[in-house]
């Protein structure tokens, strides 16, 4: 016996909604676990230079499927606030919510990162 299944496409208008926690909410480990990944850390260092950016447009080199779980996990921890616009998602860094729950935190964990990270193309970490 075959069975056929049927595949329904969600509108755009029908997307899940996205869900961002209030500033009072965020906790300090979600936060320190969202910045503990290197991707997550692109992501962030990239929205510090460049305030709102599509989804789309981050210089990462991952999967769709894996970006939108790093975007979920920074945005469930409260580090970005994502919204549609049309079949695009702009993404932006909560950096006024951040410096008010967690005064100098983002900031002290990106440039600690910067500074242990090899500097791009200098080959450190590659393998030989």
């Amino acid at each position: 016996m075959v069975v056929e299944r049927e595949v329904v496409s969600m509108p755009r208008s029908q997307r899940r909604t996205l869900t961002h926690p209030e500033a009072d909410e965020l906790d300090v480990l979600d936060v320190l676990h969202a910045l503990s990944d290197p991707t997550r850390m692109t992501i962030v260092q990239t929205l510090r230079a460049d305030p709102e950016r599509a989804c789309g447009t981050f210089p990462v080199d991952v999967a769709p499927s894996t970006l939108t779980h790093h975007f979920r996990v920074l945005r469930e921890a409260g580090v970005i606030r994502q919204r549609e616009d049309g079949n695009r998602r702009w993404t932006t860094l909560r950096r006024d919510d951040l410096e008010a729950r967690f005064p100098g935190l983002v900031e002290a964990v990106v440039t600690a990162y910067e500074r242990q990270a090899p500097p791009p193309g200098s080959g450190a970490g590659q393998p030989h």
